[in-house]
Protein backbone atom coordinates (compact mmCIF):
# COMPACT_ATOMS: atom_id res chain seq x y z
CA UNK A 1 0.00 0.00 0.00
CA UNK A 2 1.33 3.43 -1.24
CA UNK A 3 2.01 6.16 1.70
CA UNK A 4 -0.85 7.87 0.48
CA UNK A 5 -3.22 5.07 0.82
CA UNK A 6 -2.00 5.26 4.45
CA UNK A 7 -2.11 8.14 5.37
CA UNK A 8 -5.27 8.54 3.99
CA UNK A 9 -6.57 5.67 5.73
CA UNK A 10 -5.48 7.09 9.07
CA UNK A 11 -6.75 10.75 8.22
CA UNK A 12 -10.21 8.19 7.78
CA UNK A 13 -10.12 6.16 10.55
CA UNK A 14 -11.53 8.94 12.96
CA UNK A 15 -15.28 9.44 13.37
CA UNK A 16 -14.76 13.11 14.15
CA UNK A 17 -12.22 13.72 10.97
CA UNK A 18 -14.91 11.86 9.04
CA UNK A 19 -17.63 14.27 10.00
CA UNK A 20 -15.41 16.87 9.30
CA UNK A 21 -15.21 15.82 5.24
CA UNK A 22 -18.80 15.25 5.32
CA UNK A 23 -19.22 19.40 6.46
CA UNK A 24 -16.61 19.99 3.57
CA UNK A 25 -18.72 18.12 1.30
CA UNK A 26 -21.20 20.90 1.65
CA UNK A 27 -18.58 24.10 1.82
CA UNK A 28 -15.38 25.25 2.77
CA UNK A 29 -14.92 26.03 5.93
CA UNK A 30 -12.92 27.81 8.56
CA UNK A 31 -11.15 26.70 11.68
CA UNK A 32 -13.72 28.43 13.61
CA UNK A 33 -16.69 27.13 11.58
CA UNK A 34 -15.74 23.67 11.78
CA UNK A 35 -15.18 24.00 15.33
CA UNK A 36 -18.47 25.52 16.11
CA UNK A 37 -20.00 21.77 14.87
CA UNK A 38 -17.90 20.13 17.85
CA UNK A 39 -17.66 19.47 21.33
CA UNK A 40 -13.65 19.80 21.62
CA UNK A 41 -11.34 22.57 21.44
CA UNK A 42 -10.38 24.81 18.54
CA UNK A 43 -6.39 23.18 18.93
CA UNK A 44 -8.25 19.67 18.79
CA UNK A 45 -10.26 20.50 15.58
CA UNK A 46 -7.04 21.92 14.40
CA UNK A 47 -5.06 18.10 14.92
CA UNK A 48 -7.98 16.88 13.05
CA UNK A 49 -7.66 18.89 10.08
CA UNK A 50 -4.08 19.08 9.99
CA UNK A 51 -4.61 15.12 9.95
CA UNK A 52 -7.14 15.36 6.77
CA UNK A 53 -4.35 17.51 5.31
CA UNK A 54 -1.64 15.26 5.55
CA UNK A 55 -3.53 12.40 4.34
CA UNK A 56 -4.44 14.22 1.36
CA UNK A 57 -8.07 14.82 2.03
CA UNK A 58 -8.72 18.48 2.20
CA UNK A 59 -6.89 21.66 1.30
CA UNK A 60 -6.41 24.90 2.78
CA UNK A 61 -5.27 28.43 2.01
CA UNK A 62 -5.46 31.56 3.27
CA UNK A 63 -8.46 33.91 3.05
CA UNK A 64 -7.11 37.48 5.31
CA UNK A 65 -6.10 35.87 8.48
CA UNK A 66 -8.58 33.11 8.66
CA UNK A 67 -7.91 29.68 6.93
CA UNK A 68 -10.14 28.62 4.95
CA UNK A 69 -10.24 24.24 4.48
CA UNK A 70 -11.74 22.50 1.37
CA UNK A 71 -12.66 19.20 0.72
CA UNK A 72 -9.72 17.43 -2.12
CA UNK A 73 -12.04 14.36 -3.27
CA UNK A 74 -8.90 13.48 -5.13
CA UNK A 75 -7.29 12.31 -2.19
CA UNK A 76 -9.25 9.94 -1.77
CA UNK A 77 -7.97 8.24 -4.92
CA UNK A 78 -5.33 5.70 -3.20
CA UNK A 79 -8.62 4.61 -1.06
CA UNK A 80 -10.89 3.99 -3.59
CA UNK A 81 -7.93 2.29 -5.70
CA UNK A 82 -7.27 -0.53 -2.46
CA UNK A 83 -10.74 -0.97 -2.42
CA UNK A 84 -11.70 -1.55 -6.18
CA UNK A 85 -8.56 -4.00 -5.81
CA UNK A 86 -10.84 -5.97 -3.49
CA UNK A 87 -13.85 -5.56 -5.03
CA UNK A 88 -12.26 -7.16 -8.18
CA UNK A 89 -10.48 -10.22 -5.95
CA UNK A 90 -14.45 -11.04 -4.98
CA UNK A 91 -15.66 -10.88 -7.91
CA UNK A 92 -13.31 -13.00 -9.37
CA UNK A 93 -13.50 -15.61 -6.51
CA UNK A 94 -17.29 -15.67 -6.88
CA UNK A 95 -17.22 -15.95 -9.84
CA UNK A 96 -15.02 -19.52 -9.89
CA UNK A 97 -16.91 -20.69 -7.53
CA UNK A 98 -19.93 -20.46 -10.10
CA UNK A 99 -18.15 -21.82 -12.59
CA UNK A 100 -17.24 -24.53 -10.58
CA UNK A 101 -20.69 -24.95 -9.41
CA UNK A 102 -22.27 -25.20 -13.11
CA UNK A 103 -19.76 -27.59 -13.86
CA UNK A 104 -20.50 -30.37 -11.18
CA UNK A 105 -24.19 -29.70 -12.01
CA UNK A 106 -24.98 -28.26 -8.58
CA UNK A 107 -26.71 -25.63 -9.86
CA UNK A 108 -30.44 -24.58 -9.65
CA UNK A 109 -30.81 -23.58 -13.28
Amino acid sequence: MSDMAQMAFRALSDPSRRDILYMLGDRDLTVAEVSAQFDMTRAAVKKHLVVLEEGGLIRSYPRGRERINSLHPEGLRPVLNWLVWFDQFWDDKLSGLKATIEQKGLSDD
